[in-house]
């Protein structure tokens, strides 16, 4: 299967084949400038591989990223750091992501938890999943992940492929699942939290669910908006865009494209910055213009010589552009 036909995620989870200007000081605090997407991050997170994902830390000093192999068939979870006025550090995998398949990172509002999707065994079993299913790990003292723990069903469930987990401050969990009882086989959910315990996930309805398939939600965290990515619906840009639907009176609104963001090609896996300015996304779209600062020290332009290649960069735009800035 190419880019030029249907995918979705749980096609490129399954192993099926797909074809093929950032400033740091603005990271930590600046005010960022009116433009469209921006290349971000060349040589660390944008390189010419299967870039994806960006989950920082409240602070934004830390960082949580995912780069698939080829054939986007297996997935690699990296994170890297910064203090402030320095560098990134050299991306490494954290301790619990350094076997088996794992992505789709998310960083709780807190900075305590991390959400993230892996095949790896479950309790008792010693063999990959056959499907992905959400993990968490919690932040230890020392600035350590912990062991990461399984969220079961009903979160998770044996024969279905959870993905994208985003998390509302007050604990609500949001996920894709093509689980079965959706409107078009990939479909958005919510698992309510209400005193520690999840309940039963619920779909979020036909206003944002629909038979072309919806994917990778991220809820704000007061859960006023949400912003995910889909496959072909009727006011399509191209193939995977990314939609914007705001809560109103306890339900959601029709979701809009994003206008400015969306093209011809492939928009998918973004986050919100925790400081509200900027929305990060992966695109395949190809890119031949200026790479902006350079992240990776020591400089190798073997780290950018890729991109723009139809492999997912990671882009950036302000969201005062799309009219969400806090």
């Amino acid at each position: 299967m190419s880019f030029g036909s249907l995918w979705s995620p749980q096609f490129f989870r399954r192993g099926v084949r797909a074809s093929s200007l950032g400033a740091v000081a603005l990271l930590l605090g600046g005010t960022p400038r009116a433009s469209g997407p921006e290349l971000y991050g060349a040589g660390l997170f944008s390189t010419g591989q299967w870039d994806f994902f960006m989950a920082f830390s409240p602070d934004q000093r830390l960082v949580l990223f995912c780069r698939a192999n080829d054939d986007f068939s297996a997935y690699d979870i990296y994170e890297t750091g910064r203090d402030a006025g320095e560098p990134w550090r050299a991306p490494a995998k954290p301790a619990f992501a350094t076997s088996w398949s794992n992505a789709d990172p998310h960083i709780s509002p807190d900075g305590r938890t991390l959400f993230f999707i892996s095949n790896r065994p479950g309790p008792g079993d010693s063999v990959p999943s056959k499907t992905y299913d959400i993990w968490t790990a919690t932040l230890e003292s020392g600035g350590r992940w912990s062991e990461p723990r399984r969220l079961g069903p009903p979160i998770s469930l044996p024969d279905a492929d959870e993905w994208s987990p985003s998390v509302a401050a007050n604990g609500d969990l949001y996920f894709g699942s093509d689980r079965p009882g959706g409107s078009g086989g990939l479909d958005l959910y919510v698992a309510r939290r209400v005193k520690g315990v999840y309940h039963t996930p619920e779909n979020l309805g036909s206003t944002i669910n629909s038979a072309s398939g919806e994917v990778e939600p991220w809820i704000a965290p007061d859960e006023s908006y949400l912003i995910f990515s889909a496959l072909g619906r009727s006011d399509s840009t191209g193939r995977y865009d990314l939609y914007l639907s705001r809560r109103s009176g306890g339900a959601w609104q029709r979701p809009v494209p994003l206008s400015g963001v969306n093209t011809r090609w492939n928009e998918f896996n973004q986050s919100v910055s925790p400081n509200g300015q900027w929305l990060y996304f992966s695109s395949t779209r190809p890119y031949g213009g200026p790479l902006g600062e350079r992240f990776d020290v020591p400089r190798d332009e073997a780290n950018v010589a890729g991109i723009g290649n139809g492999k997912g960069d990671i882009y950036r735009i302000p969201t005062r552009d799309l009219g969400l800035a806090q």
